[in-house]
């Protein structure tokens, strides 16, 4: 390290590298250790009754630590919890004891030693042996045991996850929900695959991508905004259920409930439409809470959501017609408007009466939609993938689940008639000429594969992120996220640096 550098350091961390130097003339590389551990704190505390007098060897972080003469207590902290530590010199060894004594909150070490219940009675490992597994050279943030700074917390998500085991145990139960969902597919007879993120054609959604450039082929790409496209694509090579966990990227901006960068589960069923994937999507969702929380009643920010089957249904037109207190069918677009206005919608000039019905759903109806519910047959003008309803053509199959406010799911019987689907392109593109960067591209490859035959399908898309948000009582999008995106600050160069 260069003298600069060296000068950049507190007195801690100071300290820290010259015990470092120390160890290395002992011969000890702190960060050459070889252990095994064959026990966890977890089970040692769950059945101590049962090993107590038993050997165990035990890796983790030493969290807390107090000498006392010749003897010392410590607590060493691993995935699953923490546990007290005795160690003695007459046990250890003077050199191994001292060596000990020397040891930093935040170092990695292993230990071996009798599993036993000291005086106070609290259940110990008596240290026979330990070893160096990482020196840590930067000791943990002062209170670090009640580390509560949000920016901080995600800028150095490791710090989170040693500091709060509540943070650990919410990532931990979103891979038990992907696992839950990956089963509950399985089961069923999907096949899970993977298509490419990234596009030549941003597509599948309506969203603005981010863009990049692939060097070797001298083409500009998007990042996938959604693998929609690709997964019916395979629906015509005769895939009949077909999922994807995947992730996409949307260059919108950032909230408590939306990152660009998201989790989505998308899947395809031939001979299926958007009754079946209603009852998919809430199956799904109820083996996923009863597997992860034990209920299919879930408490998330003070409401308790029940997951029980089955779920509130309602038509987009009978919700936005309850929330502005007047029937719309039939209504022109200049007394749609007036009845909007009147309600407190701001609309913007060029809003047609599909879009004016969207702004009072979205304003109005969604944020009161706490229990589970969908809502169903959405305008085709607003939904360009989707196919029309045979008696109301001006309508789509389509439906959204929607919970604590909150669209979770959006799903439909697929529109596989590629002269409607060109059709539906050729207006979304008229769309994006006058302004509209979220409008669909028009996808010609994608219109050619649907000439060739795809199966009449449901499809269906859930955003995980939000699903375990709900899952495991989390505020923000963030707080279930490892890392999510922030912007960079001058002082995490220094950190950096060092």
């Amino acid at each position: 390290m260069s003298q600069e550098q060296n000068s950049q350091l507190s007195d801690q961390e100071q300290v820290r590298r010259e015990k470092l130097a120390s160890l290395k003339e002992q011969g000890i590389d702190p960060f050459r250790g070889q252990f095994k551990p064959d026990s966890t704190s977890e089970e040692i505390l769950t059945n101590f009754e049962e090993l107590e007098g038993s050997s165990a060897a035990l890796a983790g972080r030493i969290i807390a630590f107090r000498g006392h003469g010749k003897a010392s207590f410590a607590h060493i902290q691993d995935l699953t919890g923490k546990i007290q530590l005795y160690v003695r010199q007459d046990v250890l060894g003077e050199e191994a004891y001292q060596l000990f004594r020397q040891i930093d909150l935040g170092d990695l070490v292993g230990v071996e030693g009798e599993i036993f219940r000291t005086k106070r009675g609290e259940i110990s490992i008596k240290v026979q042996e330990f070893t160096y597994l990482a020196k840590a050279l930067t000791p943990l943030p002062e209170k670090w045991h009640g580390l509560k700074d949000v920016e901080l917390r995600y800028r150095q998500r490791y710090l989170d996850l040693i500091a709060n085991p509540e943070v650990r145990d919410t990532f931990i139960r979103r891979s038990q929900i992907i696992k839950s969902i990956r089963a509950f597919l399985d089961e069923r007879g999907f096949l899970e695959v993977e298509t490419p993120m990234m596009h030549a054609i941003a597509g599948g959604a309506a969203a603005r991508p981010f863009i990049t450039h692939h060097n070797a082929l001298d083409l500009p790409l998007y990042l996938r905004i959604a693998p929609e496209l690709y997964l019916k694509r395979l629906l015509v090579g005769g895939m009949e259920r077909v999922y994807e966990i995947n992730r996409n990227f949307r260059n919108e901006g950032i909230s408590t409930k939306h990152n660009p960068e998201f989790t989505m589960l998308e899947l395809y069923q031939a001979y299926a439409n958007y009754h079946d994937m209603m009852q998919i999507m809430e199956e799904l969702v109820a083996k996923v809470a009863q597997d992860v929380t034990g209920s299919l009643k879930v408490e998330y920010q003070g409401e308790t959501l029940d997951f029980t089957p089955p779920w509130n249904r309602i038509s987009m037109l009978e919700a936005v017609e309850k929330a502005l207190g007047s029937s719309v069918n039939g209504l022109k677009i200049s007394q749609l408007r007036a009845l909007a206005e009147e309600s407190g919608i701001k609309l913007e000039e060029e809003a047609t009466i599909a879009t004016i019905i969207n702004e009072v759903f979205e304003q109005k109806v969604e944020p009161t939609l706490i229990q589970p519910t969908f809502v169903y047959d959405y305008p085709v003008e607003i939904s360009p993938l989707a196919m029309r309803k045979a008696d109301e053509p001006e309508l789509t199959e389509r439906f959204e689940a929607f919970v604590y406010g909150r669209e979770l799911a959006n799903a439909f019987s697929e529109l596989n008639d590629p002269i409607d689907q060109r059709q539906r392109f050729e207006e979304q593109a008229k769309e994006r000429e006058s302004g509209n960067e979220e409008a669909q591209a028009m996808d010609y490859d994608y219109i050619h594969a649907l000439e060739y035959g795809m199966p009449p399908a449901g499809g269906l898309g859930i955003g995980i992120d939000r699903l375990v948000m709900l899952m495991v009582d989390a505020a923000s999008i963030r707080d279930v996220i490892l890392f999510p995106l922030l912007r960079p600050r001058e002082e995490m160069g220094s950190i950096r640096e060092k």
